[in-house]
């Protein structure tokens, strides 16, 4: 079985058809979804498809670019929201400096109450870091002093930094179907550093679609096309990365049953 990790079923990509992609997940052998939240006031969608589907589950937080429409959320909110059977992480929250949505004290100031959340729910924390490594591992340094928590680099397109700070840290580093592009050579070899028991896949579907798919919509299907790709990228089977992966996930997202939907 494999999981994808990360994936965004409530985005209206996958309103007309939603039963059907998590049909072709299935089938594709992916036994399992996480469905990330973006936006904590979208909180009723993510609970709604996570009770609808027995394989999913879901997480409660404020991506970066929406942190400045929740910048006052406290972290007992999020815990509080977070308490539902099948919520299990924390996030997505972190920097964007790609784009710059928010004001990057704002973000900051959200990122670190997510950090807060986690800490204290024992749950780990979805991490969306992109063009900030350096403020990210400031913060991370910072907060990990302050007590530990659970956490996860998710879609890790960073440089070689970041991840091996993450990795001190004791974080784990998902790698989304970029890993499998053309010119990721750098990526590549970032992910064959990652130690296998720290090291997830996922689609963060809607969005970027692995070798062969590239240039369609995403869905958690195709996470078995990037599991492929990181398997021939650490030199095992497919068969035993998809073991892996699983099993990383269990441990990592403690709440999900550990067997059976």
């Amino acid at each position: 079985m494999l999981i994808d990790s990360h994936c965004h079923l409530d985005f209206p990509q996958f309103a007309p058809e939603l039963d059907a992609v998590v049909a072709r997940a299935a089938a594709a052998g992916v036994g399992r979804m996480i469905t990330i939240s973006t936006h904590i006031q979208r909180y009723d969608a993510y609970r709604a498809i996570a009770e609808r589907f027995d394989n999913v589950w879901f997480s409660v937080g404020t991506h970066p670019h929406r942190a400045h429409e929740e910048p006052d959320t406290t972290c007992e909110e999020i815990a509080a929201l977070a308490a539902h059977p099948r919520c299990i992480a924390i996030g997505e929250a972190g920097l964007d400096y790609h784009y710059d949505k928010s004001p990057r004290d704002i973000a900051e100031r959200v990122f670190r109450t997510h950090i807060a959340a986690a800490r204290g729910s024992g749950l780990p924390l979805v991490i969306h870091s992109r063009d900030a490594d350096a403020d990210m591992e400031r913060i991370l340094r910072d907060e990990m002093g302050k007590g530990a928590f659970k956490a996860l680099l998710h879609c890790f397109t960073s440089g070689r930094a970041l991840a091996m700070a993450g990795l001190e840290l004791g974080l784990t580093i998902s790698f989304s179907g970029v890993v499998t592009f053309k010119n990721s050579g750098e990526l590549r070899d970032i992910a064959r550093d990652v130690p296998m028991d720290r090291i997830l896949v996922e689609t963060d579907a809607p969005f970027l679609a692995p070798t062969p798919h590239r240039g369609k919509r995403n869905e958690p299907a195709y996470v078995a096309d990037t599991a492929a790709a990181l398997a021939g990228v650490k030199g095992v089977s497919a068969a035993e990365m998809a073991a892996a992966t699983t099993a990383n996930v269990l441990r990592l997202f403690s709440k999900m049953p550990p067997a059976g939907p």
